[in-house]
C-alpha cells in the first residue's frame, strides 16, 4: 500500500536537502532529554493502527517535547522519494516499494521496524465489465506505479497468462483513479481502500491481494525508519513502536473506538471504517517478532524472504536490475529495535 507525494513537491524537497548538504536531515540538536526536536511521519490513508495513533495524538502525548509532523502521501513510491531527500523520519510504504528501496540502485538507508498490516481484501483488481482477469486483454488498467497494487497487478496478469504488454497499464494515484473511473477513462484498476470501496460500487472484483497471498504473492504495508534517526533517537523509536502496538490492541479490545478513530481520519462513518479494518491483518508487537514476520536479531523472520521473493518477481518484470542477496533484506529488518521496544 504503498502509496506517493506530489512529484513537484517531492523534487523540491530533494533539491532542498541536496543543496543544503544535509541529506538525511537530523541536523538540529536533540532536546535536553535526548528526544528529537521534531519527528516527521509520512502516513497514508489506510485503515490501520497508524491512523489511530494519529487521531488519538498518542505520540504528541508520549513525546511532549517533540514536534510531531504528519505528512500525507498517496503511495510508497513517493515515501521512498521523501526518504532519499531526508524529508521524513518514519514512513509507511508497501512491501513492493520497500523491496525497491532496499535494492540497488536506490539502496535507501532505512529499515523496517514494524508491519502496519498484511494486505487482504482491501487491495483488489476491479473491472467495469470483464468477468475474469484474462478478459482484460487490450484494456486500460490504472494503478499507482511502484506500489503493492502495481506488484499485485503484475502478479495477477501473470497468473492469468497475460503479459504486461497485453494491456495498457497507466500510472495514477488513488484519487486520480477514482476520477478516471468516474469519467470512464479506464477499464479496470488495482487499488486500495478507501478508493477501492468507491470502485466496488459499480465494478466487479476480479482478484484480491488476499487471494494472491495464498498463491505466494503476499503484500504488506510496512513502516520504514531512517537508520540515522533510529541510531540517534532509539528511545523515540521505541515510543513510536509502543504506540503502534497500543493501536493494534485497541482494535482488538474496543473495536468501536478504533473504528471511530479511523473513520474520523478517512471521513467515513464508524461502521464503514470497521469493515475496512476487517479487510486487513493487524499484528501486535509479540506477533511481529515471530518467525513468520520480522523475527529476532538472532533469527530474522520470513518477511526478509518475502521481500527477496518480491525482488525476484520485480526482476523478472524488468522493474529491478538485479536481485539482492537475502542478507540485504535481513539487515533491512530492524529486529533489535523491535525487541528493545517490548523487552521485559
Amino acid at each position: 500500500m504503498k502509496h506517493r507525494l506530489v512529484p513537484a513537491l517531492a523534487l523540491a524537497l530533494c533539491l532542498a536537502a541536496c543543496s543544503s548538504g544535509t541529506g538525511a536531515t537530523t541536523s538540529a540538536a536533540p532536546n535536553a532529554d535526548g528526544s528529537p526536536k521534531e519527528l516527521r511521519i509520512g502516513y497514508q490513508l489506510i485503515p490501520n493502527g497508524d491512523l489511530i495513533v494519529k487521531d488519538q495524538r498518542w505520540l504528541e502525548t508520549s513525546l511532549p517535547n517533540t514536534k510531531i509532523s504528519w505528512i500525507k502521501f498517496d503511495s510508497g513510491g513517493d515515501v521512498n522519494t521523501a526518504m532519499v531527500a531526508g524529508s521524513i523520519d518514519i514512513g509507511l510504504a508497501g512491501s513492493s516499494p520497500v523491496t525497491r528501496g532496499l535494492s540497488a540502485p536506490l539502496n535507501i538507508p532505512y529499515q523496517v521496524p514494524w508491519i502496519f498490516d498484511v494486505i487482504g481484501e482491501n487491495e483488489s483488481l476491479v473491472a467495469r465489465q470483464a468477468a475474469s482477469v484474462a478478459e482484460l486483454k487490450g484494456k486500460k488498467i490504472a494503478t499507482p506505479f511502484s506500489s503493492t497494487s502495481h506488484y499485485s497487478l503484475l502478479a495477477a496478469l501473470q497468473e492469468a497468462g497475460l503479459a504486461e504488454s497485453d494491456v495498457t497499464v497507466v500510472d495514477l494515484e488513488p484519487p486520480d483513479i477514482q476520477a478516471a473511473w468516474t469519467r470512464g477513462d479506464i477499464d479496470a484498476a488495482y487499488v486500495w481502500t478507501p478508493v477501492l470501496g468507491e470502485l466496488r460500487k459499480t465494478g466487479k472484483v476480479l482478484v484480491t491481494s488476499k487471494e494472491l497471498a495464498a498463491k505466494g504473492k503476499l503484500t504488506a504495508d510496512l513502516a520504514v525508519v531512517r537508520r540515522q534517526f533510529a541510531t540517534t533517537y532509539p528511545a523515540a523509536l521505541r515510543t513510536w513502536l509502543r504506540q503502534q502496538d497500543r493501536a493494534v490492541k485497541l482494535v482488538r479490545a474496543d473495536k468501536a473506538s478504533a473504528a471511530a478513530a479511523v473513520g474520523r481520519q478517512l471521513n467515513l462513518d464508524p461502521a464503514a471504517a470497521a469493515e475496512q479494518i476487517d479487510e486487513l491483518i493487524l499484528l501486535d508487537g509479540k506477533e511481529q517478532a515471530g518467525p513468520d514476520y520480522l523475527g529476532t536479531p538472532e533469527k530474522p523472520g520470513a518477511l526478509a524472504e518475502n521481500l527477496r521473493s518480491a525482488a525476484e518477481f520485480l526482476k523478472s518484470q524488468n522493474k529491478l536490475p538485479a536481485v539482492p542477496e537475502l542478507t540485504v533484506f535481513q539487515k533491512g529488518l530492524a529486529t533489535e529495535e523491535l525487541r528493545d521496544a517490548f523487552a521485559g
